[in-house]
């Protein structure tokens, strides 16, 4: 009897160390499994931020969030369009001109880009190019400089955003470069060399004189802001010019313009009405 039992016993006991040992092999599995999944993962996340990082340096074409992201100095590749250009000029037989370029996710500022003068006039508005440069930054200006490019297929030009309500954020600074407008703003005075009250000035100082950029005053909300007529942009013949050259203190005015930064919003002003 006392066999038996012994018996029994040991075979009960060798079903239980079975037991345990299937229990432990599938938790090692399930945490093998685990550790193997989280691997991938980690693995999967290392690749999509490397190939984040990596966008510019192998010349692939960027989004304007991964160029504002990319770092100062850094190679830059976009496609844009160009929405307005600064005249030409040659230095030391190298032929320059900037441009104001628009795509639909945000704007950039070629600055200097070599060109020839039959490539200058082919880029006109609307035009597509593909840009690779450097990404820099001047008085807070983000641009692109040291630039060459490639006319593409296509064409598209930007409508200008409202920006007045933002005047004074720190929001309006992601709308950089774009074309924007501005609405019901009051010119204010601005003092020439003599001391005197006027309504703009030639050179920010007042020491210029017609042909030069123009400088004035408007204001919004109580807060008074400088805006510029960038003469290589817009000559002492176009619209623009001539309109602000008219100007009284006190006027309500619409305008459009470029975003430009320098130490803050300084918008180059292409158009003004008054109210």
């Amino acid at each position: 009897m006392k066999k038996i039992i012994a018996l029994a016993l040991a075979a009960a006991m060798v079903l239980s160390l079975t037991a345990c040992s299937s229990s432990s092999n599938e938790s090692s599995t399930t945490e093998s499994s685990t550790a193997e999944s989280s691997v991938v993962e980690s693995s999967a996340a290392e690749s999509s931020a490397a190939t984040e990082a990596s966008t510019a340096a192998d010349g692939s074409v960027m989004t304007h969030e991964q160029f504002i992201a990319a770092d100062v100095d850094s190679e830059v590749t976009v496609e844009t369009y160009v929405q307005a250009k600064q005249s030409w000029w040659e230095d030391n037989g190298q032929g320059k001109a900037t441009f104001y370029t628009q795509a639909e996710d945000g704007a950039y500022f070629l600055y200097e880009m070599p060109c020839t003068e039959d490539e200058y006039n082919q880029l006109v508005p609307g035009t597509k190019i593909k840009v690779t440069g450097y990404k820099s930054e001047w008085s807070g200006e983000i641009e692109i400089t040291d630039a060459t490019f490639e006319i593409e297929d296509g064409t598209w030009t930007a409508e200008p955003t409202d920006v007045t309500d933002l005047l004074g954020t720190d929001q309006l600074q992601d709308h950089m470069n774009e074309l924007v407008s501005f609405k019901g703003m009051t010119v204010e005075a601005s003092k020439d060399p003599d001391g005197k009250d006027v309504a703009y000035l030639y050179n920010y100082d007042g020491s210029g004189s017609e042909g030069d950029d123009l400088y004035f005053n408007v204001s919004y909300n109580g807060q008074t802001y400088s805006f510029t007529v960038e003469s290589y942009l817009c000559d002492k013949d176009s619209d623009v010019y001539k309109a602000v050259e008219n100007l009284k203190i006190g006027d309500t005015v619409d305008m459009e313009g470029f975003l430009y930064w320098y130490e803050g919003a300084n918008p180059h002003i292409t158009s003004v009405t008054v109210k």
